[in-house]
């Protein structure tokens, strides 16, 4: 199960709270109490068949490794992490306009009707919902705009308000640039009534009477425009107000700059009707209808409703004044009323606008979303009086929108409880349920919606039920089911605005919503981490550390609050210095204290990001690294470097650790420290702590892993990069011959586990060794040398500033040379650049080869690519440390000439290039001379810098939908199924198979190797035969189709051998599993197509090789039933690596002087496996108990030969072995009885070179040097002898032999190159 695959099970608990606002819950558990009862009844049905497959499906291997995300891409990919897209930013500029004051024009002249408009009686007379003929006219003219004042300051109290009664156009001209002087570069709002005017002109002009109103004058809208400027928003209460409108637009359009076209999306217009009509005179409407509309939109839409529903026989108008409650009181009829009508329009508008204008219209501007709002209404109640409002931007018509049904039910069912909350005082409102209805509409949508259908319309509803406590829990967890989809589902939220509505929510107290809220949270920085300086301003830094720090939380949720802080802190130095002082150090801290990574309770998400978190926190920090260093932080954290089972939890431990070393103070580390040299001695010894941890995890199983110990590795070579490099000097500079004889290999000087050799530094300043440089050496060790700067006449000063800092120095660049040739390329990759940190360079270097105590030169021109990468060093003996070879050059400025020399005492040695560094020459490489201190070198350096992964990489698992499975799983299922099938079939078919006869050759192939066949594997499912060659050449080929499928290289490293081919994952998607002579294990996938094959995973499967070893002729064996790994040679112990921990769980010795030879894992009893030994011993060990064999004995006493295979007989008995060794005699062994073989057969003479025993059928072939293979049954009976006559075709001397698992096929590769198989034609089922 993958890291955070719990959070689904956790989150179904939101669907169990959501299913008590169901009334369905009840009938849910009677359906599946009856769901219940058939199942048991048909468990009983099919019991008594599942158990007689039950002992054939235990020859089946159950488990699946490698199949997690970070296997598909590691090489190839490098994931980006939370982006910083922007999609935050894009639906919330940080730039909104607001409106700083609002002009109001009212041009009535109250006693005087306009010319050319004829009025019938009655007519529309109300403006502002008063009659102006009620009272004096000057009075009613300013009651009119007082009150047009409120109607606008109930939507955006806290602008300027400014009025002018039937003004002049002086008066008109001193209003717009006392406004626009006031606003400044905020929008101005300019509202005009022209209902005492006559209708704008045909150029859109506007009319206003002069002072004694005998006049009207015309004012171009050029001059209006050029007063008000931008931002600026109109609207026009008038008849042809669409003429004004256009008059706007062309002259916007006329101009071809591009600041008017930036001024005119700033001007926004609204219109109450087109060019060519007339405002509604009807008396159902008020004169103003347009206005009422926009200021007053609730009281106009119930009476318009009201007017047109069965309820205009029942209610009377006037009730409509006296609804009781708030607007802003959503618990009232009239707060109630008008969300409803908020979501509503805001749900039409966000459903047929395009998303950037319905963010620029409804979104940015408060005043101006509600103008926008109540323009819909507008639009909807005077389309029904033949007008069309008007806008600049044009919108779309929306009056016959379906949601205008809904709005039309909730207003009916408030409307008639109207009368019983004003005629009873203890009368209860009931809430409408249109917010219920609507999130049952959109949680349908989540059952069956996706990307590619509509989207959901009720988002906009969502989101205004977040301000209702009833409600909010339940939209909340629907919101959080739409996150989850995907990118796209995020930046429809956010186009609808949830942004700012859930940073609000994190300063409610309610524990309640908690959960859900850091989930949303999560997904909004999973895929854009640009808001973090919005959560740390607004303090939201806070609520993620408290709930990370609530033991009541589960486990996974408080992961994705480490998750949430983590983002918050990456690169952002506010947010870390705010999380510092918030105590998120020893929070954190306490909480990986107390945690037990073996304890199944224990969440390995969490842990995994209280590492990550605490990285963040202290990457190039140094503030926050002193904090985490005071706190004993590193001895917390390396329990964590190995112990736990995850490789996620390792990786993120180690960036953790890593996070600790600062990069940006080299210089006090390399004696330039002045009066802080307590703290910074302090500081150095905690980091070379550190840095000892770091290496302990250097040969970790897992890619991931060892990735960050490079880049942590790589962040200590940059900080300390002068006594690296001084380390390096001591055993790559070139000096004279005396001094050159007079220095000490590597492996001559304390190593962790031996000691000190007799080393001593004379008075002269050279060093002196009592015992000469042998060849026979292996291990890393530690000098207490370092060089001085200036070199005097060829000679080197030497001088030890630590010496215990020079042990762990020497340590480190041997981690470095072991990574730089890692199996892994891009670790490799990582490992060369931490040497071009400390000045030695990756170079094309000719090859020396030791021949027969002579050296001669290998000119790689001539040679393949992959045989580029050889000979490193002066001396071999720090090349024989580890298998394999790199070739490097050491950067310095020349101090001598270089001297083709052989030392004394040095027999294997490898060419090396000093030259003097040549600035900008093409070959000079990455890294700057060694003793520069020119500022350039380090920047150069600092580029060299591996950036840690594990952040990201984690960060993606985020991205992805957490609550829902793809649901592939059915085809997969079905795949398993069918193989699972074919197997259990051969296998019964094999249990009971007669072989007379294996000596048919159904296919053959020449595999064109050069050196011959080194491996054979038949896959269990499909007809093909994978080879490899002695130089790890690959090839896959189809026997019954007779086509090559695929052909590549196993690696690029010159060290070559083969030495098994095991599938993994068979039942599955499987994986080549290919194990080398050196101890490297690689995994391919997609290994089938050509050219397409994925590396998986790499590691090195042998560690602690024996002195003097410079091949450990590693022998490996794989477990699918365990998913273990044994790995052994010239080691002196047997090595189990747990391919899903991808992590060495044990190590046990192997109890023998000798190497071993052969091993082999039992696939169908998974505790079993069996060692033979270069002396010819056989040994069984029970992986249980590991560290003493179960038994021992040696079968091969007469020839005292090596085992060159055993394995397990066929069968249920886990104690029958069957060995073969070099000699030829094959021994048939009951380890209950360790005296003697219970049957022996003779095979051949001296000249055995394979064995193969069949997984299930009771047959086992050998071959041999001489051509010849032979077959034979448990009985020692030979069945067949290949080639069988003189006639038959020859064969050459066989290399490998494999049996296929579930057929009796045999495939058998020799030295020519030819691959052959093998089927029985005569054998019979019984």
């Amino acid at each position: 199960m993958a890291l955070g695959d719990l959070l689904v099970s956790r989150f179904s608990q939101f669907s169990v709270l959501l299913s008590n606002h169901l009334s369905e819950f009840s009938s849910r558990n009677d359906v599946d109490f009856g769901t219940q009862r058939r199942e048991s009844e048909s468990t009983s049905i099919t019991s008594s068949s599942n158990a007689a497959t039950t002992t054939s499906m235990a020859s089946l291997p159950q488990k699946v490794v490698m199949c997690e995300v970070r296997h598909e891409a590691f090489e190839t990919c490098m994931p980006s992490g939370p982006s910083e897209s922007g999609l935050v930013s894009k639906w919330w500029p940080k730039d909104r306009t607001k409106t700083g004051c609002v002009a109001l024009v009212l041009c009535l002249n109250i006693d005087v009707d306009p010319p050319a408009v004829i009025k019938l009686s009655p007519c529309a007379r109300m403006e502002c919902w008063i009659d102006p003929f009620s009272m004096e006219p000057s009075k009613a003219l300013e009651t009119i705009g007082k009150t047009l004042q409120v109607q606008y300051e109930r939507w955006e109290p806290r602008v300027r308000y400014n009025i002018q009664l039937d003004p002049t156009v002086d008066d008109v001209k001193k209003l717009c640039n006392t406004c626009r002087e006031y606003a400044r570069s905020e929008r101005v709002l300019f509202h005009y009534n022209g209902h005492g005017v006559p209708k704008p002109t045909a150029n859109g002009e506007i009319l206003f009477s002069n002072k004694s109103y005998t006049q009207c004058i015309r004012l171009p809208v050029s001059n209006l425009d050029s007063w008000l400027k931008t931002p600026s928003i109109y609207v026009f209460d008038c008849s042809a107000a669409g003429m004004i409108v256009s008059a706007f637009t062309e002259r916007r359009e006329s101009s071809s700059s591009g600041s008017s076209v930036s001024s005119m999306k700033d001007c926004i217009l609204l219109g109450a009707c087109e060019a060519h009509e007339t405002l509604p005179h009807s008396v159902e409407f008020p004169a103003d209808v347009f206005t009422s509309c926009l200021t007053t939109p609730i009281k106009m839409a119930l009476r318009w409703f009201c007017s047109r529903s069965l309820l205009h026989h029942s209610l009377d108008p006037a009730v409509i004044d006296k609804i009781p409650g708030c607007q802003k009181e959503r618990k009232t009829i009239l707060g109630e009323l008008n969300w409803i009508f908020t979501a509503v329009t805001d749900t039409i508008a966000w459903n047929v606008l395009p998303r950037d204008l319905f963010q620029r219209l409804f979104r940015q501007d408060l005043l101006v979303a509600s103008l926008f709002r109540n323009f819909l209404l507008a639009e909807r109640i005077m389309r029904a009086a033949n007008c069309s409002p008007v806008s600049f931007p044009v919108l779309p018509s929306t009056h016959q929108h379906h949601m205008w049904d809904a709005w039309d039910m909730a207003a009916e069912i408030c409307l008639s409880q109207l009368e019983s909350l004003i005629n009873e005082p203890n009368a209860k409102f009931q809430p409408s349920l249109f917010f219920t209805e609507q999130l049952t509409a959109f949680e349908v949508w989540l059952d069956h919606g996706s990307e590619h259908k509509k989207p959901p319309e009720q988002l906009p509803i969502v989101l205004q039920v977040l301000l209702s406590p009833t409600h909010r829990f339940r939209a909340l967890v629907l919101l959080g089911r739409f996150l989850d989809m995907g990118p796209w589902a995020l930046d429809l939220a956010l186009s609808v605005g949830v942004f700012p509505y859930v940073l609000k929510l994190l300063k409610t107290p309610a524990k309640d919503l908690r959960q859900i809220l850091v989930f949303i949270w999560t997904k909004i920085l999973a895929l854009d981490k640009s808001c973090q300086v919005d959560l740390v301003k607004d303090a939201g830094h806070i609520y993620f550390i408290k709930f990370l720090d609530s033991m009541d939380a589960y486990a996974e949720h408080r992961a994705m609050a480490a998750f949430v802080l983590a983002v918050i802190l990456d690169g952002h130095r506010r947010g870390q210095e705010a999380c510092v002082q918030a105590g998120l150090t020893h929070m954190c801290l306490r909480h990986l204290q107390l945690a037990n990574p073996h304890d199944p309770i224990s969440d390995p998400l969490l842990l995994q990001w209280l590492c990550l978190c605490l990285g963040k926190l202290w990457e190039d920090f140094p503030a926050a690294q002193m904090v985490g260093l005071k706190a004993d932080a590193p001895s917390i954290l390396t329990r964590l470097l190995s112990e736990p089972p995850q490789p996620e939890v390792r990786a993120s431990a180690v960036f953790a650790i890593g996070s600790l070393l600062d990069v940006g103070s080299g210089s006090f580390r390399d004696g330039l420290g002045g009066d802080e040299d307590c703290d910074v001695d302090e500081k150095s010894k905690a980091e070379i702590n550190i840095v000892k941890s770091l290496l302990k995890v250097v040969s970790d199983g897992s890619p991931l892993v060892r990735a960050e110990v490079s880049a942590a590795l790589a962040r200590f070579a940059f900080g300390h990069s002068k006594h690296l490099k001084l380390i390096a000097a001591t055993y790559w500079k070139p000096q004279s011959n005396y001094l050159l004889t007079s220095l000490p290999s590597l492996a001559n000087i304390r190593s962790p586990t031996r000691g000190y050799t007799n080393t001593a530094i004379g008075r002269d300043g050279r060093l002196s060794t009592s015992s000469p440089v042998s060849d026979n050496l292996s291990q890393p060790s530690d000098s207490g040398i370092l060089l001085n700067k200036n070199p005097i006449n060829g000679v080197i000063n030497f001088s030890g500033p630590r010496a215990l800092d020079n042990a762990m120095y020497t340590q480190c660049v041997y981690a470095m040379y072991t990574l730089a040739k890692d199996p892994s390329p891009r670790i490799a990759g990582l490992g060369r650049r931490m040497l071009s940190i400390i000045g030695i360079q990756h170079v094309a270097t000719k090859k020396l080869w030791f021949d027969g105590g002579s050296i001669r030169q290998v000119d790689p021109a001539g040679a393949s690519p992959a045989t580029n990468l050889s000979g490193l060093t002066r001396s071999s003996s720090w090349l024989d440390m580890n298998p394999g070879h790199l070739p490097l050059t050491f950067r310095t400025p020349s101090v001598s000439p270089p001297q083709q020399n052989i030392l004394t005492g040095i027999r294997r040695v490898s060419s090396l290039e000093f030259r003097p560094h040549q600035l900008n020459s093409p070959d000079s490489g990455l890294a700057d001379p060694l003793f520069s201190s020119v500022a350039s070198s380090e920047l150069s350096e600092h580029s060299l810098l591996p950036h840690s992964t594990i952040y990201n990489w984690s960060c993606d698992h985020f991205s992805r939908p957490v609550l829902t499975v793809v649901d592939d799983n059915e085809e997969i299922l079905s795949r398993r199924e069918e193989k699972e099938n074919f197997a259990l079939d051969r296998i019964t078919k094999c249990r009971h198979s007669y072989v007379s006869k294996l000596s048919n050759q159904i296919a053959s192939w020449d595999t064109k190797f050069e050196s011959g066949t080194k491996a054979v594997l038949l896959q269990p499912f499909s007809p093909i035969v994978i080879v490899a060659d002695e130089s790890e050449r690959i090839r896959i080929w189809n026997y019954e189709e007779e086509t090559l499928l695929n052909n590549f290289n196993n690696h690029d490293f010159p060290d070559k051998g083969i030495s098994k081919l095991c599938p993994v994952n068979e039942l599955d998607d499987g994986l080549l599993l290919v194990a080398s002579c050196n101890g490297n294990v690689r995994l391919w996938k997609d290994y089938t197509l050509k050219g397409k094959q994925r590396l998986v995973t790499a590691f090195s499967s042998i560690q602690g090789q024996r002195p003097g070893v410079c091949s450990v002729n590693a022998v490996v064996d794989w477990q699918q039933q365990s998913g273990y790994l044994y790995s052994s040679g010239d080691v002196s112990s047997i090595m189990l690596w747990d391919l899903d921990k991808e992590q060495l769980v044990a190590s046990f010795p192997s109890s023998s002087d000798c190497s071993v030879s052969a091993l082999f894992a039992s696939q169908v009893h998974g505790d079993q496996l069996a060692a033979g030994f270069v002396d010819g011993s056989v040994k069984l060990f029970d992986i249980r108990t590991p560290h003493i064999p179960v038994c021992t004995t040696r079968p091969h006493t007469k020839s005292l030969e090596r085992v060159v295979g055993l394995g397990f007989q066929p069968g249920s008995d886990p104690t029958k072995i069957v060995s073969a060794s070099q000699a030829g005699d094959i021994q048939f062994l009951d380890m209950r009885n360790r005296t003697s073989a219970y049957r022996t057969i003779n095979a051949h003479r001296g000249s055995l070179t394979a064995l193969a025993i069949h997984r299930h059928a009771p047959v086992i072939a050998t071959g041999s040097a001489n051509q010849i293979m032979k077959v034979f049954n448990l009985e020692a009976k030979l069945l067949s002898i290949i080639p069988s006559t003189f006639m038959a075709p020859k064969i050459g001397p066989v290399s490998c032999l494999t049996f296929h698992p579930y057929r009796i096929l045999l495939a058998a590769g020799a030295t020519d190159a030819f691959v052959s198989i093998y089927a029985d034609e005569s054998s019979q089922v019984i």
